[in-house]
């Protein structure tokens, strides 16, 4: 009897199982119709099981016993009468257990064509929801399907908890057409950890994490875990309708970057990181206090370098550990919603580190990246370039944009170091880049990802931003698609930060002679839907913090630091500020450690962070400073050149031109008494703000509240007052009453 059943198996097919490098597995173990399909035949493979039974699934009766073939726990057997498969469960007696186990190779893929199809193509938007680990009910069993690419490799199998980490356990289907495996494994439970095991043609077994992987172990082990199977009942509908209404470019703008894990810590030292939940609590209240409109989180995506600031993703799909679940992570953007606050996510596709369980050479061969290192290695960063020309790769990246954007409601994703995806020569010596087929520099294929990621983001999640940290001279990276731009829906503006940064630098007396570092911006402002950003990459690596970068006494610092964001709130352009600036802390930003709070007991810093909040209050309630951002009628200088005395004045228009704002920014300690300024309006002027009052530690020079206006003409305007600039001071003057405009 053994013989018969033996003789649709060879020995070398019995050894290729036993060793797990038997590819086509499914066409061995499982059920299978044999004799022209007049008896039926199981196979297993079991290792150090005694003795297997097989037993109907519907009814619980047992249909017949497996005779072990070897030593290895490979096992067959006869149905007896049965002729049409069924669904059946494997007991298995171990020396001191007995289970019954649903044997995986019974079931069908669950793949479907059109998926794959769209894979390939590079067009596919949610290919986490069939590759990786996901839940499915098959026939009213439920389980966990997995799903990895992996074309070149010679075999692929699951390992993990439920397992005992034996590689050739549950080899996986093969489909060959597209590279994909598949199993669907009813027993595995959510919160087991698993990797792939890869076999390359090389004979090389790889231990990999699954690219798809919503859940991760932290380092050193960087297991992938299959996530929770419930889902998460979301309250943020009225915010989604909301902002699928929304025109951003009229909207204001203010953003409070933050990085989680250095906000706030708690313990005896600052040891833990706060969860989701203590974030609501504390974050939360703090940024609507502050009055910001925006938080911005730098990246959340499982990294396993604390020091990479998260810019080093391994796990691209799975919510870092740091913080709490995935589920504590919607938790948390539902509560920012509630209360109108919207979120945005630091997202990184323009290159991925080298860590082995990761990406890298995946199936024993340069899959994700190119092969050659002259594009796809980041000599910067000594990390890996994806293929941007490859649709799985495409397939890869917009679907985990969707993913963060779908699954998570985050409200847009800011591209991070755009530039280097858009210049093949990007930090490199001449001799370390391949031109285009035209003999250009430009990455032709980086450049169709980014116009068709941005097309379907936005038509896909109607409301979001999407946004580009370029810092060239790129045109068009908030055009329009159709008329050859990138896409996106701002840009941050990095020539403004680079300019006014080195402005910011100076000492007083020797501005006068670099005036233009802050005018300059204004010549290119309308080029592109700009955000101006003071980001972590400006109080790190040496570079000092905001407020140390300015030269002179603490007096001095804090009064330019008040001027100075005065000035950037009156700019054009949306406003990003990185946490601690708000406060002015001292010390650079370090991602080890908590914010230094303890400053907020001084009343310098106390002032610098009313400052921020009452120009944010400004900024939300005045329309000239954020409907017309977009548009040169929305800003006029009304004295730009005043270079000897390093004074700026400006006005800002919303599209209602009575309702106006005029900034007078002083970046010297001398106070002007007398100064006149041009005004559109009769009637009187309110000094609506002024970063020299005492209230936040300035000297109190000011107007007295109200300015009467003459019938002199000036600076182009029919009309003018005389103000008081206070030293090192920004102020803030609207029209009080407007009686007559002087026709």
């Amino acid at each position: 009897m053994l013989e018969q059943q033996d003789r649709f198996m060879s020995q070398d097919q019995q050894q290729a199982l036993l060793k797990g490098e038997y590819t086509d597995v499914f066409g061995l173990l499982g059920m299978h119709q044999i004799d022209q399909g007049k008896s039926l035949l199981v196979r297993c493979y079991l290792p150090n099981a005694q003795q297997v039974e097989v037993i109907d699934y519907k009814t619980g009766k047992k249909v017949a016993g497996l005779q072990c073939l070897n030593s290895g726990g490979l096992f067959v057997g006869n149905m007896g009468r049965r002729v049409k498969p069924f669904r059946y469960q494997l007991r298995v007696h171990y020396p001191q257990a007995e289970v019954d186990i649903l044997d995986p190779y019974q079931f069908s893929s669950l793949l479907n064509s059109d998926d794959l199809y769209l894979l390939g193509e590079g067009r596919q938007q949610q290919a986490d929801k069939f590759l990786g680990a996901n839940w499915h009910e098959y026939d009213g069993i439920s389980g966990v399907n997995f799903c990895v690419w992996a074309p070149n490799a010679k075999r692929v199998s699951v390992k993990g908890d439920f397992n005992h980490w034996d590689g050739t356990r549950h080899v996986m289907r093969h489909h060959p057409a597209n590279g994909l495996w598949e199993l669907f494994l009813p027993e595995a439970q959510a919160g087991q950890h698993y990797k792939f095991e890869v076999l390359t043609q090389s004979g090389e077994y790889l231990q990999k994490s699954d690219p798809y992987a919503k859940s991760m172990q932290c380092a050193p082990d960087n297991a992938s875990i299959i996530a929770e199977q419930t889902g998460y009942q979301w309250q943020d509908h009225s915010w989604l309708a909301e902002r699928a209404k929304r025109q951003w470019h009229r909207q204001p703008m203010s953003i409070y970057e933050v990085h989680l894990g250095s906000w706030r810590r708690k313990g005896w030292q600052g040891e833990h990181y706060l969860d989701y939940q203590q974030l609501i609590d504390e974050l939360l209240p703090y940024v609507l206090e502050m009055g910001f409109t925006h938080l911005q989180l730098m990246p959340i995506s499982e990294y396993p370098f604390d020091g990479s600031w998260g810019y080093q993703p391994v796990g691209l799909y799975a919510p870092t550990y740091r913080f709490g679940s995935a589920s504590g992570l919607k938790k948390f953007v539902d509560a920012c919603h509630q209360v109108n606050i919207a979120v945005l996510l630091d997202w990184v596709p323009a290159h991925f580190p080298s860590d082995p369980h990761g990406l890298t050479q995946f199936d024993g061969t340069h899959l994700y990246e190119h092969a050659d290192p002259r594009l796809g290695t980041h000599p910067d960063w000594n990390t890996l370039i994806y293929n941007y020309g490859r649709g799985e790769v495409r397939s890869f990246l917009l679907s985990n944009a969707s993913y963060w954007l779908r699954e998570f409601h985050f409200d847009g994703l800011r591209l991070d170091a755009v530039s280097s995806m858009l210049y093949l020569d990007y930090s490199r010596k001449p001799d370390q880049w391949l031109p285009n087929i035209y003999g250009g520099r430009e990455n032709l294929q980086a450049i169709d990802f980014l116009k068709d990621l941005n097309s379907r983001m936005y038509q896909s999640h109607p409301g979001i931003c999407m946004i580009a940290e370029e810092s060239t001279a790129w045109p068009g990276v908030t055009g329009q698609v159709d008329n050859n731009g990138l896409g996106f829906g701002f840009k941050w503006n990095m020539g403004w930060m680079n300019d006014s940064l080195s402005y910011l630098r100076r000492d007083p007396v020797h501005r006068r002679f670099h005036h233009h570092e802050l005018t300059f911006g204004l010549v290119y402002s309308y080029t592109e839907q700009f955000i101006l950003s003071l980001s972590h990459d400006e109080v790190v690596h040496g570079k000092g913090s905001l407020v140390n970068k300015i030269p002179g006494d603490d007096w001095q610092k804090f009064a330019t630091l008040r001027s100075y964001l005065g000035f950037m709130w009156g700019h054009p352009g949306k406003k990003l500020l990185f946490m601690g600036n708000e406060f002015a802390q001292r010390n650079e930003w370090c991602h080890d450690r908590s914010l230094d709070w303890h400053l907020l007991q001084y009343h310098s810093h106390q002032g610098i962070q009313q400052w921020v909040k009452d120009l944010n209050q400004l900024y939300v309630n005045a329309p000239a400073l954020f409907v017309t951002d977009h548009q040169p009628a929305g800003f006029a200088w009304l004295d730009c050149d005043n270079a000897d005395i390093s004074v700026f004045v400006f006005i800002r228009y919303a599209e209602d031109r009575d309702q106006h704002l005029i900034f007078v920014v002083n970046m010297t300690p001398e106070v002007h008494q007398q100064f006149r300024i041009g005004v559109p309006h009769r009637g009187r002027y309110r000094e609506r703000l002024n970063s020299d009052s005492e209230y936040y530690g300035g000297s109190n020079v000011g107007n007295s509240g109200l300015l009467e206006v003459s019938s002199a003409a000036y600076q182009n305007m029919p009309f003018s007052c005389l103000v008081t600039v206070p030293p090192l001071g920004c102020l803030v003057l609207e029209p009080e009453l407007i009686t007559d405009k002087g026709k």
